[in-house]
């Protein structure tokens, strides 16, 4: 099989927990280190997968590798070579395939509920779950692009995830590790402590309390939705 690619835009938002989930299940994955000027190929067809992973800048901004990274996820979807976005990956996929990326309402940092969303799609990649608790850190939103379904909800940002065939774009984190929450706590201290009063702003402590079994319950999720998203390579 070809290896899976993983784009990673900033150091400290590596594949997390998508990296062990692919290594559990013996499939190759190879990183694409865009912040460290890694190049972005134009054939999508070089991988069994794409995953954009997430990133302290805007899906709107003009960087160097947007504009390429946009045009190879949309020669995954001709090419019918899946792709998964987390976070800032499901931004771009949203841009890529005709949607939008605005502000949102509130700054989302820390644990929060995301509800599934009432249709076949989303029991296609869920089943019969119907809630859970995942992480967040976004200041802007997605629109659901054309031809998609949205499949998670939330009460401070309506557009959590969609689908668009075997593609899944989400806004939540579901690839958390203990190490990841930490890192992104404390290179992010100055953003928790401007947005504070946000309502959707959880603070550092109450992020890391039970950390590990919230991890462990996300985990099952994100099982759920890569084994879906996966069984498409």
């Amino acid at each position: 099989m070809k290896p899976v690619g993983i784009f990673r835009t900033s150091s400290t938002e590596g594949p997390g927990y998508f990296a062990t989930y692919l290594e559990r299940r013996s499939i190759p994955w190879q990183l694409v280190a865009l912040d460290e000027g890694g190049a972005v190929p134009r054939e999508a067809r070089l991988f069994s997968g794409l995953a954009v992973m997430g990133g302290p800048m805007s899906a709107n901004d003009d960087l160097p590798w947007i504009a390429p990274l946009l045009e190879l996820l949309r020669n995954a979807v001709r090419q019918d070579v899946p792709v998964i976005g987390h976070c800032l990956g499901g931004q771009l996929m949203s841009r890529a395939f005709g949607g939008a990326v605005k502000v949102n309402p509130v700054r989302e940092i820390g644990w929060g509920q995301v509800r599934v969303a009432d249709n076949g799609v989303a029991r296609e990649w869920l089943g019969e779950l119907q809630a859970f608790e995942t992480f967040q850190w976004h200041g802007e939103t997605f629109s659901i692009p054309p031809g998609a379904t949205r499949i998670l909800e939330g009460e401070h940002c309506a557009n959590q995830a969609f689908a668009l065939g075997k593609h899944l774009g989400m806004q939540c984190h579901v690839e958390m590790t203990p190490e990841l929450v930490r890192t992104w706590i404390g290179t992010g201290a100055q953003e928790i402590a401007e947005h504070r009063r946000s309502p959707a702003v959880q603070q550092p402590a109450e992020m890391q309390r039970d950390l590990e079994p919230r991890l462990e319950r996300l985990h099952q999720v994100a099982d759920r939705l890569y084994e879906r998203w996966s069984a498409s390579l």
